[in-house]
């Protein structure tokens, strides 16, 4: 079963196209990677899916239903959740208020049970709370809890913003550069994190990621955009065997890690 379908996706800013004819499918269950150069149009693809651009040409649907004229937010309550390439938290919250915030959305209580403290609200507050701090010690924040999430380091951020996508129940994850900013073996560590993710919330992933070990490392399939027109798509040792793909992209990085 297809979870996020591209239908020959296009998208245009005045003169530029910065995603040309773009279809790929994504089944149940798969980590999806989602690679090209630095203005391939990896994050437009992200911000059509999401509704914070809209679609020139083409379709997507997510579980078979069509996205185009959808809010931000339907799309979210939909199912789809997003980290962002800059991260965005709430950051004069502390880690555990940045997930609780986001749990809140599960919560249907009305106003006054919450003003009187009584029936749904007890027991769902104390749902929401054993869901905070499990998604907090599942990705390693636990004793992180109480710092602002402006003080964190910058890893600790990327996978506090994960976090909280968790918290809002998604069935499609995207995640935008997870990576950025960790080293080596942080990089390691969130690759099993995010198998194990995949595995425990029984998810699928798509995933936009330049560091090269992480993304063929953990996906099932990646697809390549070269200035915005798909250039190949298949396992991750299809990709790296892929002339093409090497001469735009895999070949650019292995120079320049050895000019380095």
């Amino acid at each position: 079963m297809n979870v996020l379908s591209l239908n020959n996706v296009t998208k245009r800013f005045g003169g530029l196209t910065a995603v040309d004819n773009v279809s790929f499918h994504i089944e149940q269950g798969e980590i999806f990677g989602l690679i090209g150069p630095n203005g391939a149009g990896k994050t437009t693809i992200f911000n059509l899916i999401t509704a914070i651009y809209s679609i020139t040409e083409g379709e997507i649907y997510f579980n078979d239903k069509k996205l185009q004229r959808k809010k931000p937010y339907e799309i979210a309550n939909m199912g789809v959740t997003r980290t962002f390439q800059n991260i965005r938290l709430f950051k004069k919250l502390t880690a555990y208020e940045n997930v609780l915030t986001a749990c809140h959305k599960s919560a249907d209580y009305n106003i006054f049970s919450s003003i009187m403290r009584i029936g749904k609200f007890k027991l769902q507050e104390r749902y929401l709370k054993n869901k905070t701090d499990g998604l907090l010690k599942l990705m390693g924040l636990w004793d992180y809890k109480d710092i602002v999430a402006s003080n964190l380091p910058y890893g600790l951020q990327r996978k506090l913003e994960i976090a909280r996508a968790l918290a809002l129940d998604p069935k499609l994850l995207l995640l935008d550069e997870p990576a950025a900013g960790m080293n080596p073996e942080e990089t390691i560590q969130l690759m099993e994190l995010i198998k194990e993710i995949r595995n425990k919330f029984d998810l699928t992933v798509l995933i936009i990621e330049h560091h090269m070990d992480l993304i063929m490392g953990v996906c099932d399939r990646i697809f390549v955009l070269n200035f915005g027109i798909p250039l190949a798509l298949g396992t991750p040792k299809e990709i790296q065997e892929n002339k093409k793909v090497i001469e735009a992209y895999l070949g650019k990085e292995e120079k320049t890690y050895a000019e380095d």
